[in-house]
């Protein structure tokens, strides 16, 4: 199985919802920051990876039809050489200010609230390479977060760039995909809230 859509978008753009959304449109598993915890091996590699070792890419991603969500979204350039024809899925929210809130009060609050162990090893040489490890200083995150997805627009073949916020729904994605649009209504899940409930002490979220 190849992907057939890589998404560059950093987490809490969405990403939860569209996993659901792609995993419904394509009838596969799509690979999501959820997928990584169980798999301690993943966890290894995505370590290795920000550090510069190589990847196996189609190994890693065995058995997925697509990818959101960090980790895979830090490396969408990498990836989108490996899957050439795929749609690179930019996902961003309303404002980088509404992505600030809703990241700060989630998972970059549990990213510095949780050291030691493979999950925050992972993190940290994600965050520190590939974004920033100021994660809880506001202009430094925005200013992370506005790059990244600069860069993104910047580079990515524009024929296969789709740029997508929660509110779009299902006409972006089913338009690149080329998949009838679902007769239910578009999932919206993970909110700051449920993430927040979701969350117990010792344990790792998902984003």
């Amino acid at each position: 199985m190849s992907l057939r859509a890589i998404g560059a978008g950093v987490g809490r753009t969405g990403t939860t919802s569209l996993k659901v959304a792609l995993e419904r449109l394509l009838g596969a598993p799509c690979y999501h920051m959820f997928e990584v915890f169980p798999r301690r091996a993943h966890l290894e590699r995505w370590t290795a990876a920000a550090r510069g070792a190589p990847v196996d890419w189609h190994a890693l991603f065995d058995g997925f039809s697509a990818t959101v969500d960090w980790p895979a979204a830090a490396f969408w350039k990498e990836l989108s050489e490996v899957f050439p024809d795929s749609i690179i899925l930019l996902s961003t929210r309303a404002s980088a200010e509404s992505w600030w809130k809703s990241a700060s009060e989630t998972i970059f609050r549990r990213a510095t609230a949780e050291r030691g162990g493979p999950i925050a090893t992972m993190v940290d040489a994600i965050f520190e390479t590939r974004f920033t490890r100021a994660l809880l200083d506001r202009d430094a995150a925005i200013a992370a977060y506005e790059r990244h997805n600069a860069d993104v627009r910047a580079t990515a073949p524009p024929a296969r760039l789709v740029e997508w916020t929660p509110e779009d729904g299902w006409g972006p994605l089913c338009k690149a995909l080329g998949v009838p649009v679902p007769a239910e209504p578009f999932p919206h899940a993970n909110t700051t809230d449920e993430f927040n409930a979701r969350v117990t002490p010792g344990r790792q979220p998902g984003h």
